[in-house]
């Protein structure tokens, strides 16, 4: 069996061959902490989760480096901290804002199940080197200042020898980019489609001293963030990065993000990267996750079906009830992360159930060393977690729970322990459980299944049968 993956580059399925087994390269675009992640942010999140554990399982965990970024300079943060913090200095706001939000995202991914990054480089920690790469743009004549800008030219970059064309990874020619961006609409640039490397700050925005000769200080813009931030850490620690002009060492294996990045981020990125180190490629494969919609329509704060991964685990607002991060988790699985998901209760109800059934089945085993070459072979297919799924099913109608287990580990899922005999009824559960009793009688089902999720909190399993009512116990998640 080989890994083969889908490439945005290239539009097909090709057998991946990292460049140093030793240190397999993967990058993501991490969120911007301005507010809470809403659900389309997971579903990158859990999707390269599954693929660094499977290439942790296929090259070792010690060879697997993974970077996720932050972003915390933006627009949006500084319009938030000034609203949430009217009475502070703007960028003591700013700092508030980041902190707590960022502390948020961590404990949101953590709920569904995804291992922390090898590195999560933040975008303040990493001026210098966004500085330097705009020297060497400018330097190499694919950049210019323009009323205390420094703005990147495509135009120049594909009359740049040995440049790939902008545009390569989109598809598309700048005319057809052009007719189908937004873009900003400025004097001081030469062509429409130049786009921001470094802009001036405006008063008490945080600011630095400023690339190219400029004297006003200002910030990057946010396309050079993520070329700065892979580089430093995928590149430079292997001999690669601003030091180096070998354009063999300065290419890393996998870069990852929605497919709403392709165009213009990840496009800026390539030609940043490539004009600024000499090279053909900045990745050699390019992996995007698919839209998500809410009950089939496409989610927007204005229809009001924007849903947060926060509201999922810990209101009721969607589907009536809180949802655990590994029912998260699984229902996003279900679908190809390539193709568009619809994000439904019923798709929740269903994945919940499906967990259920699989806990019943392993009891109190722990993982085994083994997993099942048919999940492992429908990882291998591109990620096809539908098909893994489909095999976890499999499993769970045979007799080997410790393999069910294992197998379903690798997609990050039952990670808990299962214990299957009689819980501890103190005072709480019993008086909860004669409180939905209570409601089902009455036919308050929306009030069955609040009190059913506040049991499932405290690790009661209720499950209503033909024969009546059932208490499983599960350990709760810590």
């Amino acid at each position: 069996m080989t890994l083969r993956l889908y490439n945005t580059l290239t539009r097909r399925k090709e057998t991946f061959a990292p460049i140093d087994r030793n240190a397999v390269r993967l990058y993501v675009c991490g969120p911007t902490v301005y507010d809470f992640a809403h659900i389309g942010n997971a579903r990158p999140v859990i999707v390269f989760d599954v693929l660094f554990r499977l290439l942790r399982y296929l090259y070792g965990a010690d060879h697997v480096i993974y970077v996720r970024n932050i972003t915390d300079i933006e627009d949006k943060i500084n319009a938030r901290a000034a609203r949430d913090y009217p009475g502070l200095p703007l960028n003591e706001a700013i700092a508030k804002v980041t902190e707590t939000t960022g502390r948020q995202f961590h404990e949101d991914v953590a709920a569904l199940g995804c291992l922390q990054p090898t590195e999560e480089p933040r975008a303040t920690q990493y001026i210098e080197k966004m500085r330097a790469m705009i020297e060497r743009l400018v330097a190499r004549g694919v950049a210019y200042v323009a009323e205390d800008h420094v703005l990147f030219s495509p135009s120049a970059m594909d009359r740049l020898p040995g440049a790939p064309r902008y545009g390569t990874l989109a598809h598309r020619s700048l005319d057809e980019m052009l007719a189908g961006a937004r873009v900003d609409v400025a004097p001081y640039k030469r062509d429409p489609m130049d786009f921001v490397l470094w802009k001036p700050s405006k008063p008490n925005e945080p600011s630095w001293p400023s690339p190219a000769g400029i004297a006003a200080p200002g910030r990057p813009g946010w396309h050079i963030e993520c070329s700065a931030m892979s580089m430093a850490t995928l590149l430079e620690p292997f001999g690669g990065g601003l030091t180096c002009d070998d354009p063999s060492h300065n290419v890393f294996d996998i870069h990852g993000g929605g497919v709403d990045l392709v165009f213009p981020h990840h496009e800026n990125e390539i030609a940043q990267s490539c004009c600024a180190f000499g090279s053909k490629r900045m990745a050699n494969i390019w992996m995007h996750n698919g839209f998500l919609q809410v009950e089939g329509e496409k989610m927007s704060k204005s229809l009001g079906n924007f849903v947060t991964i926060h509201e999922l685990l810990r209101t009721t607002r969607f589907g009536g009830r809180q949802w655990s991060g590994e029912v998260l988790r699984l229902a996003m699985l279900r679908t190809h992360y390539r193709q568009p998901i619809d994000w439904t209760v019923k798709a929740l109800e269903e994945a919940e159930a499906t967990l259920d059934r699989w806990y019943q089945m392993i009891g109190e085993v722990e993982p085994g060393s083994e997993i099942a070459p048919e999940v492992v072979e429908a990882l291998y297919d591109d990620l096809n977690t539908p098909a893994a799924i489909s095999r976890l099913h499999d499993l769970a109608k045979g007799a080997d729970p410790t393999l069910l287990k294992s197998s379903a580990n690798l997609l990050g899922l039952l990670p808990q322990k299962y214990v299957s005999s009689a819980p501890t009824i103190t005072a709480e559960i019993e008086g909860l459980i004669k409180q939905r009793e209570a409601a089902r009688a009455n036919k308050d089902w929306a009030e069955a299944d609040r009190l059913r999720n506040r049991l499932h909190q405290l690790g009661i399993i209720v499950q209503d049968g033909r024969d009546g009512t059932t208490l499983e116990y599960r350990e709760p998640k810590r």
